[in-house]
C-alpha cells in the first residue's frame, strides 16, 4: 500500500492521523516501510497493524513513544517481553476500539449518572469536585475517564476525611506543572504542522510521566520516613 491507502485504512479509527505523523514515526524509528526502487514507501499488512498498535497505545495509554519504541524493538528481535507499564501483554496486531478500550482502561464519555455509579461518589462529593475544580463535564454534560480517575480517588481520600477543599494544592501543583511542560515544548508550540504537533504531543506525555514520577517518588518517600 502507498500511504494514501494506508490513511484510509486508519481513518476508522484514528480520524486524526495524517501523512506527516506516519512519517514522523518512521523518523523515530518505530515503523519502517519498504523502499521501492524510486525511493517510494511501500506499506505491508504488517505495517499497518503495527501502526495500529502504536495509535491505540498513544491515544489510550498516553505512552510515550520510547517506551512503545522499547517494547517493539525487544519484539523484533524475537524476545518475548512480559508487559508494557501498565500491565498490557500485548504483541504488534490490530487494535480494534473495542479492544483498545479493554487494554487500557479508556471509556466513553460518561453521564453524571454513570460517574456517581460507577466511582461511588455521593451528589454533595461531586459537586464539590466541581466547584473546586478536579473535574468538570464537557460541552455536552458528560464526563471523560480522567474525571473518573480523579472522582475514585477522591472517594478514597473523602473516607479518610479529606474533603474536596483539602484537595486544592493537587489542583494547584497539577496547574504548576503543566506549566512546566507548556514551557518546555514552547518551541515546538510555535510550529503548526503535523509532524511538530505530533512532536510536542509526545515530548507533554514523556513530561507528565516523568513529573508524575517524581511526585510519586517524593510523597513514597516521606511515607517511608513515617515508619523509622
Amino acid at each position: 500500500m502507498n500511504i494514501g491507502e494506508v490513511l484510509a485504512e486508519l481513518k476508522g479509527d484514528f480520524p486524526q492521523v495524517s501523512a506527516s505523523k506516519i512519517r514522523f514515526l518512521e523518523e523515530k524509528g518505530l515503523i519502517t516501510p519498504r523502499r521501492t526502487s524510486a525511493g517510494y514507501r511501500k506499506y505491508t499488512d504488517a505495517d499497518v497493524d503495527r501502526l495500529r498498535f502504536i495509535l491505540a497505545l498513544q491515544r489510550d495509554q498516553y505512552l510515550p513513544l520510547k517506551v512503545i519504541k522499547d517494547y517493539l524493538d525487544a519484539v523484533d528481535r524475537g524476545e518475548h517481553p512480559e508487559s508494557l507499564p501498565g500491565g498490557l501483554t500485548l504483541t504488534p496486531r490490530s487494535v480494534s476500539d473495542q479492544l483498545a478500550q479493554e487494554l487500557a482502561g479508556h471509556t466513553r464519555p460518561l453521564t453524571r449518572a454513570e460517574l456517581q455509579g460507577i466511582s461511588g461518589a455521593t451528589t454533595q462529593l461531586l459537586d464539590s469536585l466541581e466547584q473546586f475544580g478536579m473535574v468538570s463535564p464537557d460541552e455536552n454534560g458528560r464526563y471523560s475517564e480522567h474525571a473518573l480517575k480523579a472522582t475514585r480517588s477522591a472517594v478514597v481520600l473523602a473516607a479518610h476525611g479529606l474533603e474536596p477543599r483539602h484537595l486544592r494544592p493537587f489542583r494547584a501543583a497539577a496547574d504548576r506543572e503543566l506549566g512546566l511542560i507548556e514551557r518546555a515544548t514552547a518551541s515546538l508550540a510555535t510550529r503548526k504542522d503535523a509532524a511538530a504537533n505530533a512532536r510536542m504531543a509526545d515530548a507533554a506525555r514523556e513530561l507528565s510521566e516523568a513529573c508524575l514520577g517524581l511526585h510519586s517518588a517524593l510523597v513514597a518517600a516521606a511515607v517511608a520516613d513515617l515508619d523509622t
